[in-house]
């Protein structure tokens, strides 16, 4: 993986079930990329659990919310391509990330 998050910026992502509830409202705080897959991630246990939205291969019927395990977005390798980071990535409401709002129909 590309541009690994310190501890310290881990630790500052809600811990998982805190964004509960909040629907739309929910934010992003994370996103990962490679190729045509994205990892939006707004909780995080604190361990190796983050919980987000994941779209795979650009397939968005099947994008969905649910659970991602951080050692295996690491370790995620494909013909040389791995999962980076998008530092430029900031903050924001799952509505206002254009492919989620695509995804779900908002």
């Amino acid at each position: 993986m590309w541009n690994i998050p310190s501890k310290e910026e881990l630790a500052k992502l809600p811990r998982l079930y805190e964004q509960d509830g909040k629907g739309k409202d929910t934010l992003i705080h994370l996103h990962f990329f490679m190729g045509n897959s994205d990892w939006f991630i707004s909780e995080f246990d604190g361990k190796d659990t983050f919980f987000g939205f994941v779209c795979l291969n650009g397939w968005t019927d099947l994008a969905e919310w649910g659970y991602i395990s951080f050692m295996e977005l690491k370790e995620l390798n494909f013909r040389g391509l791995e999962v980076d980071r998008d530092l430029y990535w900031e903050t924001k409401k799952a509505c206002d990330v254009p492919l989620i709002k695509e995804c779900e129909g908002w």
